[in-house]
């Protein structure tokens, strides 16, 4: 029996039907009329697909509240409506559940779950219109009421809807600071506020017919390599930072946890291994198990297990051979079972061409049909593009099948149930007066200060002296688009870095002096240094932009671009105070300005949307304060010459000299820096137990990455005069437990502490969890080892506090095996396996690690291989056990005593009981290759 056939027979026992309640219009003939030259009925032409009647005219016109209907043929027969709804339905976006024929389907049933619901529409689907909704621009179909549904949507940094033109109502959204800039503020508050704002303006303009409720963003793919021309869309290079901006911004925008009515569907990209623009789509990366597990995949995890996200989007690049969007490994061992991504609302997506992409750029497969069948069965169930109008041919040629089309659509429609597509209610009055609000620009202010990073400052800044004249020089002084980043929307105003000076003092004069970011072009430089001159401040505005980073563009030196840095010399040698405006995602080295004496003061400000002109302002002149931190390490211009970009591996090695601050240490600055106008001190005020006991901490319940292991307490004191908040950061580190190579240090926690007054001294409590402690291990399994740990305070390590780890290492969190790195075993034998029975005991004495539900030979032997045994043992399908050798205590029985069917793999026989199936591996040990032979699923 097929899915939707069952939910067929059970769906009426589950509760009593509670369909929506069909209007039906009371029409009377008017007369016929001529319809031409200019139409008798002005008001709405209605698609009569399904059927061209009076009755269905008048049923469809009523419940938009008209008076009057008409069906046309030739001449136009009027009807007039005594009972046109009270409540018009006046989206025709939006479906209606009002009026035949979509309120005789039970998809309009509140009283069903969204599974059922969504069930009884894919029942009444031809094969066509299942086939052409699958796809990201579904026309819907006409004929059961269902309207066109358009699930691309952007809101990357806050809502970007179809606008109004000319500018009038539904003409703007708020736009906040690019995610790079939202994480430097390491601040999760602000975060979900922004992803809430997001959410709310969406929403408005979705009931006004022009925004969707699916909404392809975040994207938390980790800043990986400065090259990277799309880190400016991301919240940085660490995973916890990641992790908690993640489940902030989905949440904010997803209108919390396990609410009744998802106030939008937010999809997380790009999974998995994404970072690279160059040949991005015929891209093979080949990341460690290690890494994979460690760094590639955890912000997914927290997304889908923790924040509970709608959507996932899969990359373009394929991952060990197999393309992410066909990646059977990737979207259903990973996803779907090990995160559990299995909601009836959880759905994949893929980037936009990357089933097409399968097939002509990877050539993973010889055509079209095949390429929508592959991603189809691997899990994709919506394509943006138009490889699955291939899917007639892949189920007609037995590639993949309606069931599997069914099991996509029910996933789509599900979450389209769960925004309240069919039966609005929750969100439905949302409207122009919820969009660019007093409170969203407020925010979006506030982030823009937030997000702000003071990299030098001499004492330079504040610059108080509001008589002085102030020069602004290079090309961000004037270009008010710069600030906006990518994925950006229309701002309800966007003033230029010159422009909010102007407004704010007299005095300011400007003078580009170079075209764009990237121009080796000096001929504007005399002038520009003319204009300087007459100034008492200088302000040079430049750095990288969209010109030369985002999306297919990654950069290709990771110093300041084109003939900057000759000017910026030029206005240092002037000796008048010169500060620095660094704009743009990727960092450049600063060496040359660091070093420069001339160079008063330096900020990066990335992207920082609508009011960021004012929020630099506001810094510049000391109104406010910078605290922000750099959410990335930025390094040297030579690093681009010592590791190759499509290096994936994190760890040092002979042709790689590491990767963010875990494991590279030459910085020119560190991840987590950022001065202040004031002086700050921070100590310990409470710290954590000396030691902690291992079997103790997994003795909780719930996943236990997430688990708490302890809080401790900073002690925050200003000691100068300027009001500041200030980023607490806590990092651990370990030379001792587990396995070497060691990371550098690792964030631990962070937190930030609000308006510190001069003189004042603040408490900030911060949470550490076992993931936090945990290292990861070459199969990807989490550990918490026994050792010594040390806490320290800051980017420069202060303040250093031991504890130990005490008992047995153990697996806190396990990852699976890619198939393709899977270790060959054969099969030794039953043996006995009493541990009850004195003289007997365990056949295998080595060690059991944690494997779950889901276990089979094939993982217990990768897992035991993994950890250096020769042996691994399976034991009632569900119990694995490693060992160097077998017990001579143990011995042999008949294969037919052994009759328990592995739980993964019910064709073979695993351990009964008080037996266990033993094998053999060939490999001692499992060590990961740089790549390999990709195997056909």
């Amino acid at each position: 029996m097929g899915l939707l056939t069952t939910l067929a027979v059970i769906s009426p026992w589950l509760t009593p039907l509670v369909k929506a309640s069909c209007y039906t219009s009371d029409i009377t003939l008017v007369g016929c009329y001529v319809d031409t030259p200019s139409r008798i009925l002005a008001g709405a032409q209605i698609d009569g697909t399904a059927v061209n009647s009076p009755q269905y005219c008048g049923n469809q016109c009523g419940t938009l509240g008209y008076k009057y209907s008409g069906v046309e043929d030739g001449t136009i027969n009027v009807y007039s409506i005594s009972n046109p709804s009270s409540t018009p339905h006046l989206n025709s976006r939006i479906p209606n559940c009002g009026v035949e024929p979509l309120c005789l389907n039970d998809i309009c049933n509140i009283a069903l779950d969204a599974q059922s619901r969504a069930a009884a529409l894919i029942r009444e689907m031809t094969l066509a219109e299942k086939i052409s909704n699958v796809g990201s621009n579904s026309p819907g179909a006409g004929r059961l009421g269902l309207p066109h549904y358009s699930w691309w949507w952007e809101g990357l940094h806050g809502a970007v809807p179809r606008y109004a033109y000319p500018p009038a109502e539904w003409s703007s959204t708020t736009c906040f600071p690019s995610p790079i800039g939202l994480g430097a503020t390491f601040n999760e508050a602000i975060i979900n506020q922004i992803g809430r704002v997001t959410g709310l303006e969406g929403r408005a303009y979705y009931n006004n017919g022009s925004y969707g409720l699916s909404v392809f963003d975040p994207n938390i793919n980790p800043f990986r390599d400065p090259r990277w021309g799309r880190g400016q869309e991301t919240p940085g290079e660490d995973v916890l930072r990641i992790q908690n901006y993640v489940v902030a911004m989905v949440t904010g925008m997803q209108g919390g946890i396990d609410q009744d009515e998802m106030l939008l569907m937010s999809t997380c990209k790009h999974y998995a291994a994404y970072d690279i623009e160059y040949n991005r789509t015929s891209l093979d990366v080949n990341p460690t198990q290690q890494d994979l597990a460690e760094y590639y995949t955890p912000g997914f995890k927290s997304c889908v297990r923790d924040a509970q996200v709608a959507g996932v989007m899969c990359s373009y690049n394929s991952v060990d051979g197999v393309p992410a969007c066909a990646n059977e490994f990737l979207l259903q061992t990973v996803l779907r079972d090990t995160f559990n991504f299995s909601r009836p609302w959880n759905w994949v997506v893929s980037d936009c061409d990357a089933v097409d992409n399968i097939d002509s750029t990877h050539n993973y497969v010889a055509e079209g049909a095949e390429a929508a069948a592959v991603a189809l069965n691997a899990g994709t169930d919506c394509d943006c593009g138009g490889t699955y109008n291939n899917l007639n041919d892949a189920i007609a040629q037995n590639l993949t099948t309606e069931a599997a089309l069914d099991q996509a659509l029910l996933r789509l429609f599900s979450g389209l149930v769960q925004t309240g597509y069919f039966n609005d209610a929750e969100y439905g009055a949302l409207g122009w007066s919820d969009v660019n609000t007093p409170a969203s620009q407020q925010l979006a202010y506030e982030s823009a200060v937030e997000s702000l990073v003071l990299l030098k400052n001499d004492g330079t800044l504040p610059w108080t002296n509001t008589s002085s004249k102030i020069a602004i020089i290079g090309p961000w002084g004037t270009d008010n688009t710069l600030l906006l980043g990518n994925y950006v929307g229309k701002p309800p105003f966007n003033m230029s870095i010159v422009q909010a000076f102007q407004a704010k003092r007299s005095g300011v004069t400007y003078n580009t002096a170079l075209g764009n970011v990237n121009s080796d072009n000096i001929g504007g430089f005399a002038a520009a240094i003319s204009t300087a001159k007459a100034a008492d401040l200088i302000i040079y505005a430049g750095g990288v932009d969209r010109n030369v980073e985002g999306e297919g563009n990654d950069r290709e030196i990771i110093t300041w671009p084109g003939a900057q840095l000759t000017l910026i010399s030029e206005l240092a040698s002037l000796g008048k105070p010169l500060v620095v405006l660094q704009g743009g995602g990727g960092q450049v080295d600063d060496s040359t300005l660091l070093n420069n004496k001339t160079v008063n003061a330096l900020v990066w400000v990335g992207y920082p949307g609508q009011a960021g002109a004012e929020a630099i302002y506001d810094v510049i002149t000391g109104a406010r304060s910078p605290a922000g931190r750099l959410p990335v390490t930025q390094y040297p211009g030579s690093y681009i010459n010592e590791v190759e970009m499509i290096d994936m591996t994190l760890r040092p090695s002979s042709t790689n000299p590491g990767r963010t601050y875990r494991w590279y240490d030459k910085a020119v600055i560190p991840f987590g820096y950022g001065l202040h106008f004031t002086d700050f001190s921070v100590s310990w005020l409470s710290t954590p137990p000396s030691t902690f006991n291992i079997q103790t901490l997994i003795a909780q319940k719930g996943p236990l990455d997430i688990a708490p292991l302890t809080n401790v307490t900073v002690s925050i004191q200003n000691s100068g005069k300027a009001t500041s908040d200030f980023v607490g950061l806590v990092f651990i580190s370990t030379t001792n437990a587990g396995p070497s190579p060691y990371p550098i240090k690792t964030l631990a926690s962070y937190g930030r502490a609000f308006n510190v007054t001069g003189g004042a001294t603040v408490e900030l409590e911060l949470a550490l969890q076992l993931r936090n402690v945990a290292r990861t291990d070459t199969n990807g399994e989490t550990w918490l080892y026994p050792g010594t740990y040390t806490l320290t305070l800051d980017f420069n390590e202060q303040h250093p506090f031991n504890f130990t780890m005490t008992g047995q290492a153990a697996v806190i969190d396990s990852f699976p095996l890619a198939e393709a790195k899977e270790t060959a075993f054969e099969t030794v034998g039953c043996f006995t396996d009493n541990i009850y029975q004195s003289g007997i005991g365990r056949a295998l004495t080595g060690s059991q690690p944690s494997q779950g539900a889901t276990l089979s030979p094939q993982i217990c032997v990768d897992v035991c291989a993994g950890h250096g045994f020769a042996f691994a043992g399976v034991e009632y399908g569900t119990q694995c056990f490693c060992g160097h050798s077998i017990a001579s205590t143990s011995s042999i029985v008949t294969t037919s005593q052994c009759n328990t069917p592995c739980r993964n793999n019910p064709a073979e026989n695993c351990g009964g009981t008080y037996r266990i199936e033993i094998f053999n591996s060939t490999l001692a040990t499992n060590i990961e290759p740089q790549g390999y032979a990709p195997r056909r699923r």
